[in-house]
């Protein structure tokens, strides 16, 4: 394939991607996110995100299910207060939480 055929190639998908964001600057003006519907949205995302975390700390599956279920519960009980010790810090939660889980499977269980 010559150089000048993808250089096209690029540019088109260059262009679709741009034409996208142009519209999605021009729609996003006209969105309220304190609207209903998209607390909606924000809602059912954090249900979503709670059901799929209490089902790996229930019903583990790979891996995960070879630590006990005693182990799973201390970590994520770690990674709220870690959470709410850091001031409500999400990347504090979650480093704390997945380094007290993999040090607790490893030297207990």
């Amino acid at each position: 394939m010559p150089a000048e055929s993808l250089w096209l190639i690029v540019l088109g998908c260059a262009a679709a991607t741009f034409v996208w964001r142009a519209l999605g600057v021009v729609v996003v003006r006209r969105i309220d996110p304190q609207g209903g519907f998209f607390q909606w949205v924000t809602c059912v995302s954090y249900a979503m995100v709670a059901g799929l975390i209490f089902r790996m700390i229930i019903m583990p599956e790979s891996d995960l299910a070879a630590v006990s279920l005693t182990i799973r519960i201390a970590a994520v009980v770690i990674a709220f207060a870690a959470y709410y010790l850091f001031k409500r810090r999400l990347v504090a939660g979650v480093v704390a939480g997945g380094l007290s889980l993999s040090a607790m499977a490893a030297w207990i269980g």
